[in-house]
């Protein structure tokens, strides 16, 4: 397998059908049946990260909360990225993988079947190079807040050592996570007054120093009126994302009626 942080990576990785013990303390195999339910209430389910794909290799969340585990997977990016820059890799991979990770405790919320927010009940499936893909949750949920409260607080302290960072700009990126979440499923389910009103209050119940969720509405669309930066921009060859706090307010209604009129 060869020696460094791109086998390492590997190592907590289960490719679907292979004979493994359980990784970085997982109990046992994880089970679809509880979120094939949410899934099944969830047009495009497979899209929204909610479907793991076969061939994806699986590694239980609580990975997430090791900050060399971390670090390692940020050395495997980096070449993708084309940056060296910590503060810049650790701030792009949180965007991504925490959009997966909220995803089916989130979906559960907008449906009305709860699942489990904890990074114990819960593996995430990767592609090549530490892209995250989809995640699942194999309990039922309790208390929704107090799990995020738990399961972010773990993950940004993790990722704020890996990347050398401060934590108050990951909390702002787990805001802007939920939002967008919440937002794609209320879209997904044709639906999204009700399922973007349950952001504010989950948000406040999970507590500081997770922001307070925003949208705006924009020629008939809504859209997250972000509280982060990922810092995509930082990464060669990559533009400020449209809807992006650095924009000047006008240039982002602007792309923004735009991206409004392409819906």
């Amino acid at each position: 397998m060869g020696s460094g942080p791109r086998a390492s990576f590997r190592a907590a990785c289960v490719i679907p059908g292979r004979s493994s013990s359980p990784p970085l303390g997982e109990t046992g195999a994880v089970t679809v049946e509880l979120q094939s339910g949410v899934a099944a209430r969830v047009p495009g389910a497979a899209a929204l990260g909610l479907l793991a794909p076969a061939a994806a290799a699986v590694v239980p969340a609580t990975a997430l909360a090791d900050p060399g585990w971390t670090a390692e997977v940020l050395d495997v990016r980096a070449p993708r990225q084309g940056t060296r820059d910590r503060r810049v890799l650790a701030t792009v991979w949180w965007y991504s993988v925490s959009s997966v990770l909220l995803t089916p405790a989130l979906a559960g919320l907008a449906t009305g079947i709860r699942l489990s927010a904890r990074l114990e009940d819960t593996s995430l499936s990767f592609l090549a190079g530490g892209v995250p893909i989809a995640a699942v949750a194999s309990a039922p949920g309790t208390d929704l807040a107090a799990e995020l409260r738990e399961s972010l607080g773990a993950v940004v302290t993790a990722v704020a050592v890996a990347g050398r960072t401060r934590e108050r700009p990951l909390w702002a990126i787990a805001t802007d996570s939920i939002a967008n979440r919440l937002l794609a499923l209320g879209r997904a389910m044709g639906n999204v007054e009700r399922v973007t009103a349950l952001a504010a209050p989950l948000a406040a119940a999970v507590g500081p120093p997770l922001p307070a969720p925003r949208y705006v509405d924009v020629a008939g669309a809504r859209f997250t009126r972000r509280a982060s930066c990922c810092l995509l921009y930082r990464v060669p060859h990559e533009p400020l994302c449209t809807s992006c706090p650095r924009r000047l307010p006008a240039e982002r209604q602007i792309l923004l009626e735009d991206a409004a009129q392409r819906m």
